[in-house]
């Protein structure tokens, strides 16, 4: 799933890698590939996650992990950042997510009743990139679907997903419904139907594995 997310980034793209399995994308794209690499915690030009032996104590990403810097990467403090993010600068956005709905909605800030250190970046990132991916399981924990016909959590913004990427199926967020694009390898159509808590609109033709 990771490495199929990794596709998506494009040569020339400015891109955020949202906190836990997104981050994660890093180590699946391609090295010398002219992307730029954005993290709201102040840095454009995020290179690969070292160890803690070879890497800066100083240099992390949002997600609290060590990253490596690349000729030309620039700091900055967070009122740049976030107006970065705010002016539509980012062409993709990858993030977790909680729920997903089949309309785009996203709920992936809090779980009421659970502890949360807040909404970070998320709403801003939702609602502004130019294109808004998530990566998740398909499932959580005790087998219930993350991707659902309505969100029951709270919202972190309506209708701003446009790609879900799960450990088995890619899906799209259509004017039709939700549609399923592609399979990992190994799973089948019924699989996923029975895992997805929406209804999806399956091709005819034979879908594309990762």
């Amino acid at each position: 799933m990771l490495r199929r997310a990794a596709r998506d980034i494009r040569a020339g793209m400015t891109v955020n890698l949202g906190i836990g399995l997104p981050t994660q994308v890093l180590q699946y794209v391609p090295a010398g590939l002219a992307v730029c690499l954005h993290s709201e915690n102040g840095i454009a030009g995020v290179g690969p996650v070292l160890d803690r032996v070879h890497a800066d104590r100083n240099l992390i990403d949002a997600g609290g992990a060590y990253v490596s810097a690349l000729p030309g990467t620039a700091y900055f403090d967070s009122a740049v950042s976030f107006a970065i993010v705010r002016s539509g600068r980012l062409d993709l956005t990858l993030l977790g997510a909680f729920e997903v709905a089949a309309n785009g909605d996203l709920a992936n800030w809090i779980i009421p009743g659970h502890l949360t250190p807040g909404a970070g970046g998320a709403i801003e990132l939702a609602q502004k990139a130019r294109k808004v991916a998530v990566i998740t399981t398909h499932t959580d924990k005790h087998g219930r679907p993350k991707i659902v016909a309505h969100c029951t959590l709270p919202l972190t913004a309506p209708g701003c997903v446009q790609r879900i990427f799960t450990d088995m199926a890619v899906c799209d967020v259509t004017p039709d419904g939700l549609r399923l694009s592609e399979l990992a390898e190994g799973v089948t159509v019924a699989q996923v139907i029975a895992a997805t808590g929406a209804p999806l609109i399956v091709p005819q033709a034979p879908l594309p594995r990762f």
